[in-house]
């Protein structure tokens, strides 16, 4: 990874923010096209997996599954899950086999339009181009509900996000909110520690780690769920809102559901809706999302078993089983007194992307950027790695492939549209100072 001066002519053709699987992706794919392009990453390669999650947190996917365009995994772990570091050597050995043009140590602060192009301003100097590629993620800052201003002073506050180990928190009781993969994960990681721990739970997707000796992403990619398109889906923006599932990666492929959580003495409660008082407030609607989530379970099974019928698959598999429906107390607590009861609060309550250095008029009302499948509504501008951008598997680091081979056409095509004396006359230098070490995280991007 190239992490010294810019070249002093800093005009490219494509700028591509962000150095983790999808900018890498399409990275090769811009280099297999022979067009001039560079990657500006705030870090190293692979960056959030080195430094923005827990210790203990492996890939929900199973090895086999991590693969890129040209690079396919080749372990001695096939079935097994990576841990996050293991993910961010992949990725680096990846940048060094298509030799991406790295630029590490490179924050972006803003990008705004400059004539048929885009100026990108960074902590190491401008680059101008005449095509953007947003490779940020979708886990950029993690979304924290307004209630946890009216938490009582005294009680530690932190997110998915920025939690790493059990030994970095407080004694004492443990309230994580959320209950998708990391509000479970971390919870069950917390009760083991000697910390009593209640987790609220909202909207959430049950889902077994194997089914009929299965792994369920196997399932879900054979079957074709993995391979869904926008088009064919009627309320994209709510499938988009999803939850991630209930999955963990662990050697023993275990599954991992509020069942789980509750033998092992997680209290459950409802959905967090206030604080008041120093006091949490869960809604009554427990029962309601457990059965809702127990319902979709089996009907994502009944559609395994189905397909498995009209394969032939259905001899060569051990029985169907069904999991019983969630067990939940008999009187969930409605609420509970924070300043007696906790020490800390974890807010396991999603990731968005973060998009705020994009000076320009490409969102809307929700602050959500406007996009259809990856091509943002401005010329020459493109984002990756976004829930089901293109396909159900956007997301996850085997599905960048394809969204890549499909975007790089089309931005191919903007380029032979967009001659390159239309770009201002002005020069533009990039710079050789040293990486901003005080980076605004509201402006800066990877």
């Amino acid at each position: 990874m190239n992490t010294g001066a810019a070249r002093a002519d800093a005009r490219v053709d494509v700028v591509v923010v962000g150095g983790g699987h999808c900018g890498l992706a399409m990275s090769r794919a811009l280099s297999r096209r022979a067009i001039d392009h560079v990657v500006l990453e705030r870090g190293e390669v692979g960056e959030a997996w080195r430094r923005e999650r827990w210790d203990s947190l492996r890939l929900l996917t199973p090895n086999w599954m991590t693969s890129l365009p040209g690079c396919d995994y080749d372990g001695d772990d096939p079935d097994g899950y990576m841990p996050a570091t293991e993910v961010a050597a992949f990725l680096a050995r990846y940048a060094d086999q298509i030799a991406a043009p790295v630029r590490g140590g490179t924050s972006v602060l803003r990008v705004t339009a400059a004539g048929a192009g885009y100026r990108v301003d960074t902590t190491r100097g401008t680059w101008q181009c005449r095509a953007l590629v947003v490779a940020t993620g979708a886990a950029s800052r993690p979304a924290i509900p307004a209630c946890a201003r009216d938490l009582p002073p005294g009680i530690l506050q932190l997110s998915a996000h920025g939690y790493r180990r059990p030994d970095a928190l407080p004694d004492g009781g443990v309230l994580v909110v959320g209950a998708s993969s990391s509000g479970l994960q971390i919870a069950q990681e917390l009760q083991r520690s000697g910390r009593p721990v209640t987790i609220a739970v909202g909207e959430h997707v049950r889902m077994p780690r194997l089914y009929r000796g299965r792994d369920v992403q196997w399932w879900l990619l054979a079957t074709g769920v993995l391979d869904q398109r926008l088009e064919d889906v009627d309320d994209i923006a709510r499938v988009r809102r999803l939850p991630s599932p209930q999955l963990a990666g662990t050697p023993e492929r275990a599954t991992l559901d509020l069942d789980v959580l509750q033998r092992e003495g997680v209290v459950p409660v409802g959905r967090l809706a206030q604080v008041r008082d120093g006091r949490a407030l869960f809604s009554g609607s427990l029962r309601n999302a457990c059965a809702l989530a127990d319902l979709k379970l089996n009907r994502m099974l009944d559609g395994f078993d189905a397909w498995a019928r009209r394969t032939g698959l259905e001899a060569r598999l051990p029985p169907a089983e069904r999991a019983p429906a969630t067990r939940l107390p008999a009187t969930p607590l409605l609420a509970m007194d924070l300043r007696q009861q906790v020490r800390t609060v974890l807010w396991a309550t999603g990731v968005q992307p973060d998009h705020r250095w994009l000076g320009l008029p490409v969102f809307d009302r929700a602050g959500a950027l406007r996009h259809q499948g990856g091509v943002v509504d401005a010329p020459g501008l493109y984002v990756l790695g976004l829930p089901f951008l293109r396909r159900r598997k956007s997301s996850f680091i085997h599905g960048a492939g394809d969204d890549v081979h499909e975007l790089v056409g089309h931005l191919a095509g903007h380029l032979n549209r967009t001659a390159r004396s239309a770009w201002p006359r002005q020069a533009v230098h990039a710079t050789n100072t040293e990486t901003d070490t005080n980076r605004d995280a509201g402006q800066a991007a990877a």
